[in-house]
């Protein structure tokens, strides 16, 4: 079972934040989300690749921050499962290294995982003492990356999250809104469903829950659910797009 438990937090003292994926989707938003006080450093893969042990350890230890947040992964799904070794280096492997180097250092790691280390079987919101069940290459490498930072970062915090949506990268909603604009065919899953989270909050919550102590797993994700269908079409409708036919289609047909 997951444990959820509160240490005493940071209060109003500055912290050294060290955000890795910084130009990123979410790093972008945890840049500019953090407090003016804090000193802030973000680094990206051409100053950091997180599957090298020595270079996580170098970079944190010249830094020495009080937190490392990893907003660095691979998270497209299809290219993760022809792409398995790939993905559980960057995936598994990278937050391990992370875990190590900030144990060393003495920082906090936070890190964000995914609802995909859940099978989907269940009719209910997932909780986090519920039993992971991966059924692809993207969980199972997120969740040996949750595994590895347990094992060698005591002092963590693993966000599970799902569906991200921001102004600064790729995501479904741009990409419903892209291929409509462009007249393409739309054929999308109406049998997953999932929380739409929005980057910019995420990171804003992330900063409340790391200021409030916060430690071991947390599911957070904006409220409501839906499918993929319904986030197309709601998609469309924030953009004004119409004329556009969308086909609801299974995970199977798909």
């Amino acid at each position: 079972m997951i444990r959820v438990f509160r240490v005493p937090h940071f209060g109003k003292k500055a912290m050294k934040i060290l955000i890795v994926g910084s130009l990123g989707m979410l790093g972008s938003d945890l840049m500019s989300g953090c407090n003016s006080a804090d000193e802030v450093r973000g680094v990206d893969l051409h100053e950091m690749d997180i599957t090298q042990l020595s270079q996580c350890h170098r970079v944190i230890g010249e830094f020495q921050p009080d937190v490392v947040i990893n907003s660095a992964g691979l998270t497209r799904v299809d290219y993760c499962e022809d792409n398995q070794q790939e993905a559980f280096a960057v995936n598994g492997e990278g937050p391990g290294n992370l875990a190590k180097a900030a144990a060393a250092s003495g920082a906090l790691l936070v890190h964000y995982s995914t609802d995909y280390v859940f099978d989907g079987f269940k009719q209910e919101a997932y909780l986090e003492q519920d039993t992971p069940n991966p059924q692809n290459a993207y969980g199972r490498s997120k969740l040996l990356g949750e595994e590895l930072i347990r094992r060698n970062c005591p002092d963590h915090l693993i966000l599970r999250t799902s569906w991200l949506f921001g102004r600064n990268g790729a995501n479904f909603i741009q990409t419903i809104v892209n291929a409509a604009k462009r007249g393409d065919p739309l054929r999308v899953v109406n049998d997953q469903r999932g929380s739409p989270t929005y980057t910019a909050d995420l990171a804003s919550h992330t900063m409340r829950m790391i200021n409030g102590g916060c430690r071991s797993t947390y599911h957070l994700t904006n409220s409501g659910a839906c499918t993929w269908y319904e986030l197309a079409l709601r998609s469309l409708e924030w953009a004004k797009i119409e004329g556009v036919k969308i086909t609801a289609v299974s995970t199977h047909e798909f």
